[in-house]
């Protein structure tokens, strides 16, 4: 049995901003059940939906601040979860990253430094606990400092370092190295500083044993300028430290069998109760009831990294075909505007639902006939995994994790059955459109299309596969 730390900013279903919560709720328990001391740590956030009792563990002097340290457990887990407890950090309203008005927290190198801290002294058995980790795993920049901290101890634990998406790094201004006392052995081109600013991400790249990222293709694509943000020189001097292990989806929660979110469930066999899953969601939002006409879907972040540009480009053309077009996500307000305003003038074939709803998002992956993620880079993606589950085909740009899990439908592929989706190269609109026109052709051939739903409904995306890779990764350190 290996003892694992994990150490992350959010978990889902405690907190969520995005797919780091989903990993992080979902590994460890899957990590549990293959008989592994696993316990996680993460902030007391003021929006933390703990259920169930949660407990004082001890208090502890860091960095001249005392810290509580509260216990409860991951909600249907035995994974307990360590809670960093101080108000003045933490108990505040807005998200883990910013504020009420969507602006990040102006001390948030010191609210992140502090979870490092705290996890380095769980690490090392300096919390009256008993207990000491065999690999400490960390995920993303507000973790990263914990390998460079763990470096300066003596017998310390080995360290693991996840990277979920490079876009987001933890830079700040130089001057904070002295504000967070940060011993300068850690600061030096070749540790923490770089291009003359503190990089928390660094800490994890450089001092951690292991560096994973969460897909294959996603652990080569950055270690190229074009997805590296200027690490990829460091990445490629690591590379045989680095490995990417696709992320799974929870089995459980997306599976159309037994989803409590949507009416009627179906499965493989029973496929055709998607129709009537449609059809209710085409009453819902006002679009015509047709069970004909193919409806296409995108769930997502509205940001230029998820593509959305090249998509209001091609919505014109789209317009032109025989479709339905649903969108849900929220992001850039001159993208929602624009999305807005295809809405309005196309009201019998657009519908834009601006915000999230987890529900809805349910509904739309059992109804939709295809799903469009034409991600300009995606380090593994859960969406195009989820369609897959529910029966609707993906159109994705071969990229990350979306080249990993998506096997594009060509003659020979459909004959195999192999095909799941379907897959375009270039990230620009009239490459994103031949992909679309390619799908709503594969729609009007009824056994190929068919095929394909039920090569993807059987695919196993389960974290247990990834919970085993990285169980023999720890045991390779």
């Amino acid at each position: 049995m290996t003892k694992i730390l994990f150490v992350t900013s959010e978990a889902h279903p405690l907190i969520k901003t995005g797919g780091l919560a989903d990993v992080c709720g979902s590994l460890p328990k899957a990590l549990a059940d293959l008989h592994q001391d696993i316990r996680l740590i993460m902030p007391n956030y003021n929006a933390l939906k703990t259920n169930g009792h949660v407990r004082y563990v001890c208090s502890i002097r860091v960095d001249n601040r005392e810290v509580n340290i509260l216990e409860t457990q991951l909600p249907d887990s035995n994974v307990l979860v360590w809670l960093v407890d101080c108000a003045e950090f933490f108990n505040l309203p807005g998200n883990p990253y910013t504020d009420e008005n969507g602006e990040p927290w102006a001390n948030n190198a010191v609210r992140f430094a502090l979870l490092c801290r705290v996890a380095v002294e769980c690490a090392m058995n300096r919390i009256h606990q008993d207990w000491q980790p065999d690999i400490v795993h960390c995920n993303d920049w507000q973790t990263g400092l914990v390998p460079a901290l763990l470096s300066l101890e003596t017998n310390y634990p080995a360290s693991v370092f996840t990277i979920h998406n490079l876009a987001y790094q933890g830079l700040f201004p130089s001057h904070t190295v002295a504000e967070l006392h940060l011993p300068g052995q850690l600061w030096h081109a070749d540790g923490l500083e770089f291009n003359n600013m503190l990089s928390f991400i660094k800490g994890g790249l450089v001092y951690a044993n292991k560096i994973t990222t969460v897909s294959p293709t996603y652990a080569l694509e950055i270690q190229t300028p074009e997805f590296g943000y200027g690490l990829e020189g460091l990445l490629t001097f690591r590379q045989d430290d680095l490995i990417g292990i696709i992320n799974g989806i929870d089995m459980e929660q997306w599976n159309p069998e037994l989803d409590s979110m949507i009416n009627p469930n179906f499965n493989a066999a029973t496929l055709n109760k998607k129709q009537l899953n449609k059809t209710k969601l085409q009453k819902k939002l006002t679009l015509p009831v047709d069970a004909q006409i193919p409806m296409i879907a995108l769930i997502s972040r509205l940001v230029e990294q998820k593509g959305i540009d090249m998509v209001i480009e091609c919505l014109p053309e789209i317009m032109t075909h025989s479709v339905q077009f649903v969108l849900l996500g929220a992001g850039d307000k001159a993208f929602e505007q624009a999305l807005q305003g295809f809405a309005d003038n196309y009201p019998n074939k657009i519908a834009i639902i601006i915000g999230y709803d987890e529900a809805l998002a349910h509904v739309i992956e059992a109804s939709a006939d295809i799903f469009l993620m034409p991600s300009r880079f995606e380090p593994c993606g859960l969406n195009q995994m989820y369609s897959q589950r529910y029966g609707t085909i993906p159109i994705v740009r071969k990229t990350g994790g979306l080249a990993d899990t998506v096997i594009d439908a060509s003659p020979e592929t459909i004959t195999h059955g192999t095909a799941t989706g379907v897959v375009f190269n270039e990230a620009n609109a009239g490459s994103m459109m031949e992909a679309v026109k390619r799908a709503l052709l594969l729609y009007t051939l009824p056994t190929a299309w068919h095929r394909m739903q039920m090569d993807g409904m059987q695919k196993d995306f389960s974290w247990q596969r990834s919970a085993e890779n990285y169980l023999q990764l720890y045991q390779s350190i």
